[in-house]
């Protein structure tokens, strides 16, 4: 009898047994394997860029893959978190506010994720404690073990269970030591003692020094914080190396040695031009292949299928590499200072760029230091605009500013939910004579309130949820440039509170603004745009496009933004660009159900 069928005996005969093993139905021991990745000497080594590229690697050969992050602070989801501390909020399809490593898995996997892929401490007391009121755990005394740290593998089980992937990876946030993220590694350490030997592999991703003034790698903070690890009762069985340079020999046998782990599975994880290229890196340095060894999935690699999806990726990171054109972006956004908190449109103008064969240099603009009399000089020498999205007032007048100066000197621009709002507001001004035109966020008491919360909205802001977030329908009007990109419908994620007033919608559109996406069932306006007749580009979404962008299928908004910035440096640039590129296709991960 294995490890888990054993304890699961355990708990259905005797009430007395301290192992608690809740599980999901249709839970197969074994049928599953786990991958589990954690962060050592400190934090921001790339633990979910690493995670993600290694998954792609085992899903190019096949089997399929489903990431989750582990996240060890207290609120339910990251709606609330401030971008200056924790990057930008990635939401998913089925609308839930999550961690921007959720968008590097759906990137880099080209998966649409959902509420299963991520898990903070917050959904894990909730659940423990709505289980206590309930009545759930029999009259038992609720600890962190066997109970918190149960409620954690039950979490991995489900997503095992709803994803049918042969591996689930598992990040967990934060750096060992941590106290808020023991418990999940204390949880890991319970499940691979539970799901029985090469069912679980542990990954520690550490960090070696390289001081300039010692002019040497150093790998005692490695030792020391891999050691952190092994006292939590983990033994690793991979060791990714993290550094400026290529690792040495020295280091990782001394890192070797300190840990128990074979020198041929410490590798060096060093620095690289793009992260596109980790996926090499990885398979090149034989990082997948040892995954693949301790979990003994030999079986149900596919190796032609790997050969294929490597050419396909080979030929994007080349692309991007040796892009012989060149156009400049302006992103005109009130948190400029912090990059993360736009990594999914920078990576978004990187998609583009590369298939349209360019390179995208971003010029970040703090809209809170821009008016009418600055604005100009500000956006000299930029080919194309990003008004993105944001909440509040500060930077607004910044960004109408920019709005203006796009529209009236046929300055590509591309505005994004709260883009959107301004570049409405902008119109209502200054073509439709509404001067007090403004949003009821802003100015509850301007006399033009065009943007502003609908009444259905009103409704439930008491109740504290009055975002509309997540995946939603978009009907496309016929004959305009949304058309082009989306054929009659189209898919996008939406995360804002304010709407386009409908009173005002008649006499913005007899103005010349064309809002060319509607929602199916109400009166809600989703995209607008100007005719190609009028300016080249010019286009705003109340939706987020960026979180939708993937390496191969570039969002179609920014593929636009890109196209008509290329028009405007260089004319000999085709007039029109295929919205719809048909690039060679990655193979498919295989359907769990063939393998089992």
């Amino acid at each position: 009898m294995d490890t888990f069928s054993l304890l699961s005996s355990l708990r259905n005969t005797s009430g007395d047994t301290e192992f608690y093993l809740p599980t999901p139905p249709g839970y197969q021991p074994g049928r599953t394997k786990y991958v589990v990745v954690v962060g050592t000497v400190m934090s921001g080594l790339g633990k979910g860029i690493f995670a993600s590229s290694l998954a792609k690697c085992l899903q190019d050969k096949r089997l399929s893959v489903a990431p989750i992050k582990l996240e060890g602070y207290l609120n339910i989801d990251s709606g609330t978190l401030n971008p200056y501390r924790h990057g930008e909020v990635f939401v998913l399809d089925d609308g839930t506010e999550c961690d921007m490593d959720l968008g590097t898995y759906e990137r880099a996997l080209d998966q649409n994720l959902t509420r299963l892929n991520f898990c903070t401490s917050g959904q894990i007391y909730r659940r423990v404690l709505d289980r206590e009121r309930t009545g759930g755990y029999l009259g038992r005394d609720v600890q962190m073990i066997p109970h918190v740290t149960g409620e954690v593998k039950n979490r991995l089980r489900e997503l095992a269970v709803a994803s049918m992937a042969d591996v689930v990876f598992v990040e967990i946030g934060g750096t060992v030591g941590d106290v808020e993220n023991a418990y999940y590694i204390e949880a890991m350490r319970e499940l691979a003692f539970e799901e029985g030997p090469n069912n679980v592999c542990f990954v520690a991703l550490t960090y070696v020094m390289e001081p300039a003034t010692l002019g040497e790698q150093k790998s005692k903070a490695a030792q020391l914080g891999i050691r952190s690890l092994m006292q939590c009762g983990v033994q690793p069985h991979i060791i990714a190396c993290r550094a400026k340079n290529p690792v040495t020999q020295k280091v990782r046998e001394k890192i070797a040695l300190y840990s128990n782990v074979p020198p041929d599975r410490v590798f060096s994880m060093h620095d690289c031009d793009t992260v596109y290229a980790i996926p090499e890196m990885l398979r090149g340095a034989g990082v997948d292949q040892a995954v693949i060894d301790w979990l003994e999935l030999h079986p149900r690699i596919d190796e032609e299928s790997e050969r294929r999806a490597r050419d396909v990726w080979t030929q994007y990171v080349n692309h991007l590499r040796h892009a012989k054109r060149q156009v400049t972006i302006g992103i005109t956004g009130k948190y400029t200072t912090v990059r993360d908190a736009y990594a999914s449109i920078i990576k978004s103008l990187e998609h583009s760029g590369v298939a349209l064969g360019c390179n995208v240099e971003m010029r970040w603009i703090d809209a809170g230091d821009l008016d009418d009399s600055t604005v100009e000089a500000a956006l000299r020498g930029i080919d194309g605009l990003i008004i993105p999205g944001a909440f509040g007032t500060r930077g607004a007048a910044g960004k109408i500013a920019c709005l203006r100066y796009s529209r009236e000197n046929r300055l590509p621009c591309l505005g994004i939910c709260y883009g959107f709002q301004m570049a409405v507001i902008e119109f209502a001004r200054n073509v439709c004579g509404m001067d007090d035109a403004n949003s009821t966020e802003i100015d509850t008491e301007c006399r033009y309130p065009v943007i502003s919360l609908l009444p259905e909205q009103r409704k439930i802001e008491g109740l504290g949820g009055s975002l509309r977030v997540g995946g939603h329908d978009v009907a496309i009007t016929p004959s305009t440039l949304a058309a082009e990109m989306f054929g009659e419908k189209a898919r996008l994620r939406f995360r804002h509170r304010y709407e386009v007033d409908p009173q005002y919608i008649q006499r913005l559109e007899a103005g010349g603004l064309v809002f060319s996406g509607r929602s199916p069932r109400a009166d809600i306006m989703q995209i607008l745009e100007l005719p190609q007749t009028v300016h080249p580009f010019f286009m705003g979404t109340q939706a987020h496009p960026e979180l939708t962008s993937r390496p191969l299928r570039p969002a179609p908004m920014f593929l636009g933004l890109v196209h008509a910035a290329l028009r405007r440096v260089d004319a000999s640039t085709p007039p029109h660009v295929d919205f719809s590129p048909a690039p060679i296709e990655q193979p498919a991960a295989r359907k769990a159900e063939q393998v089992r």
